[in-house]
């Protein structure tokens, strides 16, 4: 144990002296000719498809370098004398207790290379499109340290490329959400979720999300201040479910006498919305100073040079005669976020299942097809709060006759949205119906809904050229515009997958830049935007994803999986992370969540994208003001 706590020390203290002290083998570094020697290897990344990746993975001791394209591979290490080798990163590099972090060529330990011929033969298939090759160990003093691998690639056994691996989480993406017809467009719940998340899928509750602006130092809210709020929200007709507070104070003063007071504010605005209604509310409330639009409205105004300055020395510089002239800024930064999800008021609520089932038939046999359609909404309120299994579909009996077309086509679409397995069984449903009402709208274009979904998962043959052809006709049923360009977005998400499988990368691009030119004829939920820059990221267009995010990501109310999201595409470009709004973005995921964003900043196996991030002096900067132990 002392032994590694002293190599450890000794590194962080005289790293500079490592990088030339230890073994670099037969690595050739800094070559007059390495241009000339490192050209195929250079020209081999530059020619790199976008869609290729690659990383290096741990197994106990052992090390593996792992490449989803097997052709660029061969093309990197064609030479005998190419390959590469592994350096050893060690976390303490990046201490907050170190004025600077030394830049040097090899940042930690460096182990024995690999060539070619020994890549080439050890190459193997490692499922799921991936090949690996085993490249090196690590030594026993590192087993248990913090740790991380970087890439060394050789070319004629110079050093041509390093390259740092970092782990940016990939979320599992989804067609943009085209919704059902059941009444109206209904759409089902989608959180926006890691691909490591469970799904589920039901009919979502309404949410309303608004600001509140709150006076200085004041801190109650009565039932009378709320009102105004809430006739607007027209909340009659509904309850109060859920209710997420973000609660922000302005920058000067005191931190702790700052969140401590938009606590008792947030607290306040709870308190005032529970009286109007029996029904318990659920809450989350956070607070934080206003950073973000601090930094934001100081633009271009005399104040702009404190954007520079770390927290505590704005604090300090604008004490006093400072912050009351600033107060026409500082009063917009006092504010709360406040989402709501809304439950309708179930006039039905003490009948059991059962009970609504006898009462919807009755309604059907007496041909009273609107008191029908009402009992048929409360029958999927006890389904959706799991009072009832979705199987007591079947106890309801409907005619199949055009006149109660309306009621057969949402419970097949409900079936569908509460549970999408049940894709292919909705599907031949409304194919069915489709006979009985040829001409209604609605149904065409669930059906064509369920062939778009369906394709998308190979669970259906489809005819490209025919499913285009069935999209557009829906304007002829009355399908909104805006509806109809969304699906032929997702018709090319689609077919994307398919070029991008058959290596047909310029028609995939193509698709790409039809959905890049296409986005914004309709409204995106926060969802849909994740969907959409999750399609660019994954087909090798990072920088249409960051500038669809990036008008977004200065803002507070936006959605914090989407920041973070944001965050995975962008930390690692450095031109970027240096400019002077970022650190308003770093920030804004800071007051999100504090301990998600201190962790993206671990080493790979800890959970982080990696600690080398901390190399950028930017972004050093603001961890260590943030999250510094």
């Amino acid at each position: 144990m002392k032994g590694k706590f002293l190599f450890v020390i000794a590194y962080v203290l005289f790293s500079s002296h490592i990088a030339w002290s230890q073994n670099t083998f037969d690595i050739v570094f800094n070559a007059n000719d390495r241009d000339q020697k490192c050209k195929e290897c250079i020209q081999a990344f530059r020619q790199k498809p976008k869609e290729a990746r690659y990383s290096i993975t741990r197994e106990n001791d052992d090390l593996y370098f792992e490449v989803n394209d097997r052709n660029w591979f061969n093309t990197v290490f064609k030479n005998a004398d190419d390959g590469l080798a592994i350096d050893i990163v060690l976390k303490n590099r990046y201490s907050c207790a170190l004025l600077f972090v030394e830049s040097n060529q090899i940042k930690g330990l460096l182990l024995k290379p690999v060539y070619s011929q020994e890549l080439k033969e050890g190459l193997k298939f490692g499922g799921q499109n991936t090949y690996r090759v085993k490249v090196g160990k690590i030594p026993k003093a590192l087993l248990n340290a913090n740790v991380e691998y970087n890439i060394l690639f050789l070319g004629k056994k110079n050093l041509c490329q390093y390259y740092v691996t970092y782990d940016l989480e990939y979320y599992s993406w989804d067609l943009l959400d085209m919704g059902m017809y059941l009444d109206d467009l209904t759409y089902g719940t989608k959180q926006i979720r890691s691909s490591s998340s469970a799904e589920g899928t039901a009919i979502r509750n309404k949410t309303l999300k608004f600001i509140v602006p709150f006076k200085k130092n004041k801190s109650n809210y009565s039932q009378a201040d709320i009102k105004p709020i809430y006739d607007s929200l027209r909340l009659t007709d509904f309850d109060i479910k859920a209710l997420n507070i973000k609660v922000y104070a302005s920058i000067e003063g005191i931190s702790s006498r700052n969140v401590e007071l938009q606590k008792e504010r947030g607290n306040s605005v709870v308190a005032a919305l529970q009286a109007y209604q029996k029904p318990t509310i659920k809450t989350v409330v956070s607070s934080s100073e206003n950073w973000v639009e601090f930094f934001n409205d100081i633009e271009g105004t005399k104040y702009e040079y404190l954007k520079s300055q770390a927290k505590e020395e704005i604090k300090k510089n604008i004490e006093g005669s400072v912050s009351r002239d600033m107060e026409y800024i500082l009063k917009n930064h006092r504010k709360a976020v406040i989402e709501l999800e809304l439950e309708k008021k179930e006039k039905r609520k003490i009948e059991s299942a059962s009970t609504l089932v006898n009462e919807f038939n009755s309604a059907v046999s007496e041909g009273k097809i609107d008191l029908a359609k009402d009992i048929q909404n409360s029958i999927f309120e006890k389904i959706r709060i799991q009072e009832a299994s979705p199987d007591i579909l079947r106890d309801m009996d409907i005619p199949r006759q055009a006149k109660y077309a309306k009621l057969i086509n949402k419970n097949a679409a409900y079936k569908y949205i509460f549970d999408e397995r049940q894709a292919l069984i909705v599907y031949n449903e409304l194919l069915d119906l489709e006979k009985l009402v040829p001409k209604d709208g609605e149904v065409k274009y669930n059906i064509v809904v369920m062939e778009i979904r369906l394709w998308r998962y190979k669970a259906i043959n489809i005819d490209e050229s025919t499913l285009v052809k069935e999209i557009n006709a829906l304007k002829n049923y009355g399908i909104d515009k805006s509806l109809i360009s969304r699906m032929m977005s997702n018709f090319h998400i689609v077919i994307s997958d398919k070029f991008m499988r058959n290596r047909d990368f310029d028609n995939k691009d193509k698709s790409v830049e039809y959905v890049n030119n296409n986005y914004k004829n309709f409204t995106l939920s926060d969802y849909d935007y994740l969907s959409l820059a999750q399609f660019f990221s994954l087909y090798g267009n990072s920088d249409l994803a960051v500038k669809l995010l990036e008008r977004k990501a200065r803002s507070i109310d936006i959605d914090e999986n989407l920041l973070f999201y944001y965050l995975n595409l962008t930390l690692i470009d450095k031109d970027l992370t240096k400019k002077p709004n970022y650190r308003t973005i770093l920030l804004n995921a800071y007051n999100m969540n504090n301990e998600r964003f201190c962790k993206l900043f671990n080493s790979v196996n800890d959970g982080g994208v990696t600690f080398q991030l901390l190399d950028n002096e930017f972004l050093r900067k603001t961890y260590c003001e943030n999250c510094r132990n």
